[in-house]
């Protein structure tokens, strides 16, 4: 059997490179950070208002995600919509360097990180619906996780840019004003450039389908009648709509976890900006490890069983990492923990490629961003109201594990679907 992948597929996978400098420094190791420690009052309430910036986005997200998945299979156009997403994505990132290091800048701050995550969350819609494009479905898995893991390990490479160039350097060579906090803002500047630099591979080697395509009008009406037929028709697929159900909660938890793990360790173990950064790099190490080596298992253990078992391990290491008083010991929870959060979404990824018609593709993975985000606002939220109420950043990171449990739970009722 040909083991290599072709030039489509790396130019597929090296998205994953481009694109994961975004949560890696922006969601969750540093801008997150930087929001809770250099520009909210105090890190309890900075920490509750980006759950709520978290739970805007989520809304937008679950009610755009679908329409526009249905629209791109109707009109043909994932390209162009994935390149619409990566620059929306790029421009209002980049916007963040704008945010100086004062409460008057908590409202531009969490808007242009509002509205990148959407763009970036739309974005993952068109790129993952090319998985099957470009890989056959015995060797799904594999794409998916070597993707994954390229992912974790662009996220690392611009993390430690981000180090040695930008926050560590004092006095800067760049000449950034450490005092105005420039020397962490650039990093919006360098994901922005990041994600254009790496991301147009996949734009030029996976074209759309050749014209003639139908005008928009047409295909936005196409889009919302094949959404609509999909969501009619979930009642008679149990397997897709247990999974599905699953999804909501356990990505749930996962999105959480994402956008707190700085904000909770900056906070509760009172890491600065450099020690976050090498937190970020070694968990990024970790991670990336994890999705691959999974990668290479998962076309023969399964993706519902790579789920499953990624699951119960973050549950088990993620009440540890909640327990933990001791910095020393979070840190080994948290980077074992690393090891499990690539397979999981990693095999959800190739879990809904298997489930999806090839002419629904899009639509079927705008329903996969549903999944996630149609409750994205209750992760946050949770840990929003459980933060406020007991001033108590560990009791609200705890919510996460109740997500992650619910969606193991249903899981457990969903079959392997057939190859």
């Amino acid at each position: 059997m040909n083991t290599r992948f072709s030039r489509q597929a790396w130019a597929w996978a090296l998205y994953d490179w481009a694109n994961s400098a975004f949560p890696t420094v922006v969601s969750t190791f540093v801008i997150a950070a930087y929001f809770t420690q250099g520009i909210a009052p105090d890190p309890a309430t900075g920490q509750a208002q980006w759950g709520w910036m978290q739970t805007g986005a989520g809304i937008a997200i679950a009610l755009l995600s679908p329409l526009l998945g249905a629209v791109a299979d109707a009109g043909g156009r994932r390209r162009m919509m994935l390149l619409a997403c990566t620059l929306l994505t790029a421009i209002a990132t980049g916007l963040v360097w704008f945010a100086t290091p004062e409460p008057g800048s908590a409202l531009w701050a969490l808007a242009c990180v509002g509205i990148a995550t959407v763009g970036f969350e739309l974005g993952t819609v068109f790129y993952n619906s090319m998985l099957p494009q470009v890989a056959p479905p015995e060797r799904v898995g594999r794409l998916s996780g070597l993707a994954w893991g390229l992912g974790y390990a662009g996220g690392l490479a611009c993390l430690v840019v981000a180090l040695l160039l930008l926050v560590r350097p004092d006095p800067s060579p760049l000449g950034l004003d450490r005092g105005a906090a420039e020397h962490v803002r650039a990093t919006a500047l360098l994901v922005a450039v990041w994600m254009l630099g790496f991301g147009w591979p996949v734009l030029v080697l996976l074209p759309d389908p050749p014209p003639p395509r139908p005008a928009w009008g047409t295909a936005i009406r196409q889009g919302v009648g094949e959404i609509g037929a999909l969501l009619r028709g979930l009642p008679r697929n149990p397997v897709l709509a247990r999974f599905l159900l699953a999804r909501l909660f356990y990505t749930d938890g996962l999105n959480t976890l994402f956008a707190f793990g700085a904000i909770y360790a900056a906070g509760t173990f009172g890491m600065g900006f450099d020690e976050i950064l090498l937190f970020g790099i070694a968990l990024n190490v970790t991670a990336g490890l994890g999705a691959a080596g999974f990668g290479l298992l998962e076309d023969r253990l399964g993706a519902r069983r790579t789920i499953l078992v990624a699951l119960a391990a973050l549950l088990g290491l993620g009440l540890g990492v909640v327990l933990a008083e001791d910095k020393g010991v979070f840190w080994a929870l948290a980077l074992a923990l690393g090891l499990f959060i690539g397979p999981a979404q990693s095999a959800s990824r190739s879990y809904m490629a298997r489930l999806a018609p090839p002419d629904e593709v899009a639509a079927h993975f705008g329903l996969f961003a549903l999944s996630g985000r149609i409750t994205g606002f209750m992760g946050p939220a949770v840990l929003a109201l459980v933060t406020a109420a007991t001033q108590s950043q560990r009791a609200g990171m705890a919510t996460v594990l109740g997500f992650l449990a619910l969606g193991g739970a249903i899981l457990l009722t969903v079959r392997e679907p057939r190859r």
